[in-house]
């Protein structure tokens, strides 16, 4: 059975298994790796008792420059995983490579098939036209307008913005009730039985009891009926905005992570039947990725860090 070396995805979720008191036989079994490894990974890389996933991959990158079985297979390796994770050619330039290969290169390299196991299915873009949104409204609220301007600057922590990803229509009612952060951009999403109000509120009420208070300010909607609890969020001391209508680009985090992870589940998808353990999984691998508008950092790096911050 041949050996893959941990990646950087990999490591993040490590780190973040190991701060919650997982222990390593649980993290082997989440990633699907030997404990052994885990064990190893960790008390190689520990600083000061604690395990950082950024300091041990560099870590390995130095010891793999300085290795002899360094090669061009492995670049392409290592190339072909990430875009089965769904990377993007731009992001493994610039977070993987540190921009040794341009990502025009990478894009080359797919058109010509010299990648082995992955063609243009392997890419984000679709070339969908977004459809209309048609499904039901209530017209209350505070409006966009009246948020403050540090929430639209995204340089302050606990602005969150929120959405729905529903089933397919007629088929059944479940949905994900979505969360973006906006400044870190970490995403979370949670199963609901269906697009009520009632549903929304026990989906909130669930990331508040996880989260500290001054990580959760403001929330940003659309006027779905989903969001009509308004009232009850704002007595746990959280403020909500409503986005004006059709101006899906004023919760754009939103927007976009709900697309990265329809990738994973398409429409035609039941969401009552995914299970809890597979949407984690899927979140780990969206929050783990490294972003352009990040400065090449990721969603989970960033969160921690600013959570580790708050009083």
């Amino acid at each position: 059975m041949s050996y893959h070396h941990l990646t950087i995805s990999e490591r993040i979720r490590i780190e973040v298994l190991s701060i919650l008191g997982y222990s390593t036989r649980f993290i082997a079994k989440f990633l699907h790796r030997h404990h052994s490894t885990i064990a190893r990974e960790l008390s190689r890389n520990k600083i000061k008792n604690e395990y950082v996933s950024t300091s041990a991959h560099n870590n390995y990158l130095k010891r793999r420059k300085n290795s002899s079985h360094s090669s061009k297979y492995n670049e392409y390796l290592s190339i072909s995983e990430k875009l089965h994770e769904n990377w993007s050619p731009e992001q493994i330039s610039n977070a993987l490579l540190n921009g040794k290969l341009s990502f025009k290169t990478i894009y080359n390299w797919i058109y010509i098939g010299k990648l082995k196991d992955i063609s243009l299915k392997n890419l984000r873009h679709k070339g969908k036209r977004r459809k209309k949104e048609t499904r039901g409204k209530f017209l209350i609220g505070n409006s966009i307008t009246t948020r403050p301007k540090d929430v639209k600057s995204r340089k302050t922590f606990g602005h969150w913005e929120l959405d729905t990803i529903v089933s397919s229509r007629g088929k059944a009612k479940a949905c994900l009730a979505t969360f973006v952060e906006r400044k870190t951009r970490f995403y979370v999403a949670i199963k609901i039985k269906d697009r009520t109000a009632s549903s929304m509120l026990k989906a909130i009420k669930k990331l508040v009891k996880v989260l500290p208070k001054k990580a959760l300010k403001t929330f940003t909607t659309d006027r779905g009926k989903e969001f009509a609890c308004y009232k009850e969020v704002e007595k746990l001391n959280i403020k909500v905005y409503f986005a004006d209508a059709y101006a899906a680009w004023q919760r754009g985090s939103n927007e976009n992570s709900n697309g990265l992870l329809r990738e994973y589940y398409p429409k035609k998808t039941d969401l009552g039947q995914i299970s809890n353990d597979d949407l984690i999984k899927k979140l780990i691998l969206l929050n783990s990725r490294p972003r352009k508008c990040l400065n090449w950092d990721n969603p989970f790096n960033l969160f921690l860090k600013e959570v580790s911050h708050l009083d």
